[in-house]
């Protein structure tokens, strides 16, 4: 019997058309690598030093680097001046690729022009210019503000037991996670007369200022609902001047949902953080630059909008999965 069976395969292999299927190569691979092999993408944040710019940073290496595709940072460390020169001696060096994350609307917009009129892709992460560019990746922050104007009626509406007090506390006033959220709040805020903003002022994304201002509202409106703060590492401030007061006062932050959000969700510092995930951010940046360098169209030609899904994150719906720790 296994005479037979081996007589009938060899059979089969001398038949034309019923030897054994080969392998072929992919017709797109070779052109796919070749496109991002030996390219240079450039990246300027705001500083770094902190979970987002940290986290974008390493999702972006770990996505480009084995690719043959060289990445780099320029740190201004927080100098708004030091950011401009490092776009402008990137646009005399000519990368493939500027990833920019913008301190305000207005600072760096001329610039950005500048580079893709040089030839320059460039992306921009979290924090648009006022000038658009071939990609944002970034948070919807006019609808995030609608949410969280929305979340700040339902928690301290009189209806609901609450005594329709709120403050809010910004960032840097120009920058768009300020203004673009502001506008936001007031879409939703307008039309619910029953809510008074009883304090809006600028922390300038310090926890100290925001502790500071924290403590005076709380005390000049010992009966204050809630403070909705514009970052989760400033709001480490305005969390220690609530808890310092005694008062039951509803903490409603943001961010990026590093391991710091979760923990301290957990522990009672935060209220509730509207996460923006980093790693989802890297991964959109990494994907829109390779389809920038493998499409090759002319830098500025294009416009294209990624908004990251937001979550509203609390101790009800929090798991061991909703926040990310930093590469060791």
């Amino acid at each position: 019997m296994r005479l037979m069976r081996n007589l009938v395969l060899c059979a089969a292999l001398a038949v034309p058309g019923l030897a054994l299927a080969q392998g072929i190569d992919d017709p797109a691979r070779a052109a796919y690598y070749d496109s991002l092999r030996g390219k240079r993408v450039a990246y300027v944040p705001v500083a770094m030093g902190f979970d987002l710019t940290e986290g974008w940073a390493a999702g972006l290496r770990e996505a480009l680097e084995p690719l043959g595709i060289t990445f780099e940072v320029r740190d201004p460390n927080w100098n708004t001046d030091a950011g401009a020169q490092a776009i402008t001696s990137l646009i005399a060096e000519k990368p493939d690729v500027i990833v920019v994350h913008n301190p305000d609307v207005q600072s760096y917009a001329r610039l950005l022009k500048r580079a893709e009129e040089a030839g320059i892709y460039v992306v921009q992460v979290n924090m648009r210019s006022s000038y658009s560019t071939d990609v944002f990746v970034g948070a919807d922050y006019v609808g995030m503000g609608e949410q969280i104007g929305r979340r700040l009626v339902e928690k301290c509406s009189p209806a609901n037991g609450g005594s329709g007090k709120v403050a809010i506390t910004q960032g840097v006033l120009t920058a768009a996670a300020s203004i673009y959220q502001m506008q936001g709040i007031d879409n939703v805020l307008k039309q619910h007369p029953e809510i008074q903003v009883v304090s809006n002022q600028a922390a300038d994304w310090d926890s100290t200022k925001a502790r500071n201002i924290a403590a005076t509202v709380i005390q000049q409106h010992p009966d204050l609902c809630a403070i909705t703060g514009f970052w989760d590492v400033m709001d480490i401030g305005t969390a220690s001047a609530i808890k310092e007061s005694g008062k039951d006062v509803f903490l409603l932050t943001q961010g990026g949902g590093n391991r710091m959000a979760c923990d301290n969700i957990a522990n009672g510092t935060f209220s509730e953080v509207v996460v923006y995930h980093v790693p989802g951010q890297a991964r959109d940046m990494a994907t829109m630059i390779k389809h920038l360098l493998q499409n090759g169209q002319k830098p500025g030609t294009t416009r294209t909008t990624l908004f990251t899904p937001l979550v509203f994150l609390n101790k009800d719906n929090m798991t061991p999965a909703s926040c990310w720790d930093l590469p060791s």
